[in-house]
């Protein structure tokens, strides 16, 4: 579907991009910040966060874990023992970014494919403040392009980059492939990549989605970290009572007249129907989402959603 918005949100530049790491302070991913106790732990909330590191084995000091204890130990020397451990400073962080034509979309403020780029760009620069590497995959209707992590700001700007060439790639000319396996296509690939103990944020409208969709990502979530951010536009949710939308699937494209109420109608609830479709699988995946619309700025509804997600009930 497209629209025509003011120019400078259609397409994201590398500029825009790097310019986001200013407006991160303060906001992390990880438990040790205010808004961000999604991280604090496997069973004391929705994401498991850092791994623990073993440090020494030292004497025990009234006032210490008792669970951490070592019995072999304190058998041994006769005196108690206790294990201390570190949290990780250093984990993998993976961003993946849709930049499908079913991105090339927006009735106000941004594109879904804009608010897909600051989204990666956001988590990217909440990562590497964490101290986490990152990394990310790329893709669009043909390719997907890898990225390994590290912790360096070249490799955030090398992500960007990717994130803009493929933004700069999308046109009007190009058919959309909603309904084809590509986002299972790359849920595979990141499968392979991460392994385990990596965090790893999938940024989309989550167009073409499927049960084998929610399988993958269950399986990604097994052994990693998973946030999914779903990208939708406002109209989703209140389709304009004046104007023209053009409709496109594929290579056909369809202007209608909404303020004809026998294509308003139908229209808004094809709309917020396969939203709502969405959004429901992706909540059986036991995945924590985050939804951000193309209306408002993304960086307030990233804090907002966080905020959300660390007070939800666990």
């Amino acid at each position: 579907m497209q629209q025509t918005v003011p120019d400078g949100f259609v397409y994201v530049s590398l500029a825009q991009l790097m310019a986001l790491e200013h407006r991160v302070r303060g906001l992390s991913f990880h438990s040790r910040q205010p808004l961000s106790s999604i991280l604090a732990g496997n069973h004391a909330s929705r994401l498991r966060g850092r791994g623990l590191s073993f440090d020494e084995l030292r004497h025990y000091i009234p006032g210490d874990d008792l669970r951490h204890l070592d019995c072999r130990a304190s058998l041994r020397f006769g005196k108690p023992f206790v294990r201390t451990y570190t949290e990780e400073r250093d984990r993998p962080t993976l961003v993946l970014v849709d930049q499908r034509m079913n991105m090339y979309f927006g009735s106000r403020r941004y594109f879904k494919s804009v608010t897909a780029a600051e989204l990666a760009a956001l988590s990217a620069w909440m990562a590497f403040h964490s101290g986490d590497r990152v990394g990310g995959l790329v893709f669009d209707d043909q390719r997907v392009e890898h990225i390994r992590p590290l912790r360096s700001r070249n490799r955030i700007e090398a992500l960007c980059a990717a994130v803009v060439r493929a933004n700069h790639r999308l046109s009007v000319d190009q058919p959309d492939s909603e309904g084809s396996d590509r986002l299972d296509i790359v849920l595979r690939s990141c499968i392979g990549a991460a392994g385990h103990d990596h965090l790893i944020c999938i940024i989309s409208d989550f167009a073409g989605v499927s049960t084998q969709t929610l399988q993958l990502l269950r399986q990604l979530s097994a052994h990693n970290d998973v946030i999914a951010m779903q990208v939708y536009d406002p109209i989703a949710l209140n389709v304009p009572e004046k104007g023209r939308v053009t409709v496109t699937q594929g290579e056909l494209q369809v202007e209608l007249e909404v303020e004809r109420r026998q294509v308003q109608r139908p229209l808004g609830e094809f709309l917020a129907g396969r939203l709502q479709e969405v959004a429901e699988l992706l909540r059986r995946s036991q995945v924590p989402v985050m939804m951000i619309n193309t209306g408002e700025d993304t960086l307030d509804q990233v804090r907002r959603e966080l905020g959300r997600l660390a007070g939800m009930p666990r």
